[in-house]
């Protein structure tokens, strides 16, 4: 098993010549009326990175939270409690003036935002990171130059939403062994993770799969299991993106580093008690 370690690690260069956008710009796509937070988590998170420009689209309300918890973002705001294919056009056009985007975080899972999910994914060969109950919306078929980021029971959703054989999915989601699961993901995914796709899917390992490699990361700690932490590793993942590493390297970075963030907040915290604000606030730490 080949653990990711500081070897393994790579930043993004930066010129002293370089203006305002030059070091990347990142659109985060998200929030719902039960939940204004995530974005927030993701839109830092990548701020934090080191990325220079992130703009959240968000419901109206969900803007306006953001708005109230930092100042450092820009928020696009819409006229709706959640997003449906009505915005879909406007969003993915706005999306063409980023380096790459982040969606599903804090977006909730019905047929409006379902369709909405499709709609900017779909055929969208720009760089892109999604999360959370983006990943329950979409299909295999669908999607191209991505990371995913999902749980054990988001690659499932996933897998059917694929219609993969339905025993292959049994098989992947109840095998134990961390080696044989990612085998097997590797081996029944093979068109997908063609497609220049990446997946991380988060675990007590977290495992980062492409075409060719696989890689494991032991960074974290059980405290991770709180809400806002996948919004976090998320919004590195996209950040790292967007000031141009690669998929792969961008996701090896972000499972890292948000596990290791997990470790040192354990030890200052003496416990259990740090949040995924927390997380947020270390990654200028970390990073220098």
């Amino acid at each position: 098993m080949k653990y990711i370690t500081k070897k393994d690690i790579k930043l993004p260069k930066r010129n002293s010549k370089n203006h305002k956008g030059d070091n990347g710009k990142v659109l985060v796509i998200g929030g719902s009326e039960d939940y204004a937070g995530a974005v927030a988590l993701a839109g830092l998170a990548a701020l934090r990175s080191g990325v220079d420009w992130v703009t959240v689209a968000a419901p109206e309300k969900v803007g306006w939270a953001v708005n109230a918890l930092s100042s450092d973002l820009v928020v696009k705001k819409y006229k709706c409690s959640y997003f449906s294919l009505k915005y879909s056009g406007e969003i993915r056009r706005l999306s063409d003036d980023f380096d790459a985007f982040l969606v599903g975080n804090g977006i909730g899972v019905n047929i409006q935002t379902k369709n909405f999910v499709k709609k900017i994914v779909e055929n969208n060969k720009k760089s892109k990171v999604v999360d959370a109950d983006g990943i329950k919306s979409l299909s295999m078929d669908i999607v191209e130059n991505s990371i995913i980021t999902p749980h054990n029971q988001e690659l499932e959703t996933f897998l059917l939403n694929s219609k993969i054989n339905r025993l292959i999915i049994k098989k992947i989601i109840k095998e134990k062994s961390i080696i044989k699961k990612s085998l097997l993901i590797k081996n029944n995914l093979k068109k997908f993770l063609g497609k220049n796709n990446v997946i991380l899917l988060k675990g007590k390992i977290d495992v980062v799969i492409s075409k060719d490699k696989i890689k494991y990361n032991k960074t974290g700690n059980a405290g991770m299991t709180k809400a806002g932490t996948g919004d976090v590793l998320a919004g590195l993942c996209v950040g790292f993106l967007g000031q141009g590493l690669s998929l792969i390297q961008s996701a090896i970075n972000a499972a890292y580093f948000n596990g290791l963030i997990g470790d040192i907040l354990l030890k200052k915290k003496k416990g259990f008690t740090y949040l995924a604000s927390d997380m947020v606030e270390e990654i200028k730490r970390i990073l220098n």
